[in-house]
């Protein structure tokens, strides 16, 4: 069998995330082969950081590759995920699947057809925390899961005003499609991916727009309230066909302290975890002995999700194997969520999805 780290990678969109994927690669001894973008002063930057031949043209890198990361603005990921599908690649396609519904559709089809495989970067699963509440699940610790509460607000976090990420042309959405995505995958997931039937929710730009956007830091340069055209912030009730529900509240930016914890609700249990700073609660209750509540907390090593994504992505490369987790279908449904939010905040009504 094919060493995970003989695999012949290449990465496609060389700006702050393929530069971040590309260090990890490096990190773990990976074969990066090169690179490639559209822009000449990314491709020279990836050669001065790496060392790395980066190319204009995908086809030139994809004839190096056996398999490819995408980490390009939203509304190309359709363009190079289909065409590396084509060129027989595996592919690593950083979230969301797309900017549209539409374009995750065409995705999701071409990976059906496909001799590779697309996996998605929902890299929040691979954390360790994450991984000690689906074990407990699994060995019924939770009893039946029924609802999450799923946070992830930033006080003051636009990633820059001006860049692709406030562009609704180039992105999608704000706040909702960037990190929100985040939020609703890992809900999903605690929940085991249910059919989800039913979504309300409200989309809301009250910030990026404003002359006076009182922020501390900027992710990124700022080009003022002209460059901004997205949401940044949602809030938004899911309901799936098995009862079990989600709570969202997702922000770029707000007047409340900024929250990334989740809540997880058991029949039998249930739990905390902060994604930010990977603490992890375990809250039960009992009555041996006396009618008591327990919370305990759980430590767990440090990772780095990216890390942990790409090793299992390219042992699925080498093993020849789609893997089982953060597919193009669970992709697709969060997909379909995240399209039902900004349906449900234009019309004003629920969006029904069965």
């Amino acid at each position: 069998m094919t060493h995970p780290n003989d695999v012949a990678v290449g990465i496609v969109g060389l700006g702050g995330i393929g530069s971040h994927h590309a260090t990890k690669l490096t990190e773990r001894g990976a074969n990066l082969v090169g690179g490639m973008d559209i822009d000449a002063d990314a491709r020279a930057r990836f050669h001065e950081e790496f060392g790395l031949h980066a190319y204009e043209d995908e086809d030139d890198l994809y004839d190096d590759c056996d398999a490819v990361l995408i980490t390009t603005p939203n509304r190309f990921h359709e363009e190079y995920a289909t065409s590396a599908l084509s060129a027989g690649l595996d592919v690593l396609l950083e979230k969301p699947l797309a900017h549209t519904l539409e374009s995750a559709e065409r995705i999701a089809e071409a990976a059906r057809a496909a001799e590779g495989f697309c996996m998605v970067g929902f890299n929040n699963r691979f954390a360790e925390p994450v991984q000690v509440v689906k074990h407990y699940q699994d060995e019924d610790r939770f009893g039946e899961t029924t609802h999450v509460e799923a946070n992830y607000v930033r006080r003051r976090g636009v990633p820059g005003r001006g860049s692709w990420f406030t562009s609704a042309d180039v992105a999608g959405g704000g706040a909702l499609i960037d990190i929100g995505v985040h939020a609703i995958d890992l809900a999903l997931y605690f929940l085991d991916h249910p059919e989800v039937v039913e979504v309300s929710g409200e989309t809301r730009s009250e910030f990026g727009g404003r002359d006076d956007y009182a922020y501390v830091h900027m992710w990124g340069d700022d080009a003022g309230p002209e460059g901004f055209d997205v949401d940044d912030s949602a809030s938004a009730f899911i309901r799936a066909e098995d009862g079990s529900t989600v709570s969202l509240e997702v922000a770029w930016a707000t007047n409340r302290p900024a929250t990334d914890e989740f809540v997880v609700r058991g029949t039998e249990a249930g739990a905390t975890f902060d994604r930010g700073s990977d603490d992890l609660t375990i809250h039960e209750a009992g009555v041996g002995g006396g009618h008591h509540l327990t919370d305990a907390s759980v430590e767990t090593r440090e990772g780095n999700g990216h890390a942990a994504e790409q090793a299992t992505f390219l042992e699925a490369v080498a093993e020849g194997e789609q893997p089982a987790i953060n597919t193009v279908e669970e992709g697709l449904r969060v997909q379909r969520v995240i399209d039902a939010i900004y349906r449900s905040s234009e019309t004003g009504a629920a969006v029904r999805l069965d």
